[in-house]
């Protein structure tokens, strides 16, 4: 079977995808090749391929984790060995393809109960949630969260993760169905609608004090609901733009003593050993079930049809490239 590699031509939408044959070269010193089973997409593969987030230069191979098999070692890579099974996540970005060089240091290797799709799946979010979580904020046993597309990739990570803390979570949901799924993953109340008066319920659900910490990957005028929901001396997390740029907020709005943190897990993981404390979180948190569940699965010749499908909010959970 031909290998594959998914060049972006430069910023816009899915038509600058161009799907090509490729050959990996061989790993150089301290590098690995993988062979990829299977690719996850993010919200920050749309950002690149728009150019919100532009490449360093086009043609470009985007894509943030993956999982697959060792396929070779170049010199002085000691601690793996062609067949094991591993996965990686964050930068540099390039996951869209059926084999990569990468650095070994990238690389975790996988517990056998972790499957490869569940690691390409839940890698990055795993990590993402343990930052927000445990780094930019600390919540714990009795910490109010409110979490917004609680049904989604992230959100459903994020509600997992914070009631293993023992947290109470505040979710929001487009749809009745998407309720339903939020409510598995462990939420305790659900926020229903777009239209939905998302500040008055968080009021209304935690006796007028707010939450503690609200996580918010929508963008557009939601954060100033977010930080509107929180308590006094809470903070509000701003994590991404699905529903468009955030416009400026009135520092106002930051009264009286609440915190506004805007993390990037891209920048976090650019440190190896951050990188790697946040990746075996990620890998332990899977094991225990905090997962991401799989929405849909795309061959890499499908890579427009998956971008098409994340863009459009309907997929409840992470969308897969299948190599």
């Amino acid at each position: 079977m031909t290998d594959q590699i998914v060049m972006l031509n430069g910023p816009g939408d899915v038509t600058r995808f161009q799907v090509q044959d490729h050959r990996s070269a061989a790993p150089g010193r301290g590098e690995i090749r993988i062979r990829h089973e299977a690719i996850g997409t993010n919200f920050l593969d749309i950002y690149h391929r728009k150019g919100i987030y532009p490449m360093p230069s086009y043609p470009a191979v985007v894509g943030a984790e993956a999982a697959g098999v060792v396929a070779a070692v170049g010199p002085d890579v000691t601690d793996l060995k062609e067949g094991d099974r591993v996965a990686y996540a964050g930068p540099p970005v390039g996951a869209y393809c059926s084999t990569r060089i990468i650095a070994a240091e990238r690389v975790i290797r996988l517990p056998d109960a972790v499957s490869a799709k569940t690691a390409a799946s839940s890698l990055l979010k795993g990590m993402t949630a343990y930052m927000l979580l445990k780094k930019t904020c600390d919540v714990r046993d009795g910490s109010r969260i409110l979490i917004h597309a609680a049904a989604g990739g992230l959100g459903s990570i994020l509600v997992r993760w914070a009631k293993s803390l023992n947290a109470t979570v505040i979710g929001t949901v487009s749809t009745p169905e998407k309720a339903v799924l939020a409510k598995s993953f462990g939420a305790d109340h659900l926020i229903v609608g777009r239209e939905a008066d998302i500040v008055a319920e968080v009021q209304r659900l935690t006796n007028g004090n707010g939450v503690d910490v609200a996580i918010d990957g929508i963008g557009g005028d939601m954060l100033v609901k977010s930080l509107r929901s929180v308590r006094a001396f809470g903070m509000a997390v701003t994590i991404g733009q699905a529903a468009g740029p955030v416009p400026p907020v009135p520092v106002e709005e930051l009264r009286p003593g609440k915190s506004l943190s805007h993390p990037s897990i891209m920048a976090w993981c650019a440190d190896v050993a951050r990188y790697r404390e946040a990746a075996q979180a990620a890998v332990q948190a899977m094991e225990a079930g905090i997962v991401c569940q799989i929405a849909a699965e795309f061959s890499l010749a499908d890579v427009a049809r998956a971008h098409i499908e994340m863009e459009s909010g309907r997929a409840a959970g992470s969308i897969l490239l299948i190599p």
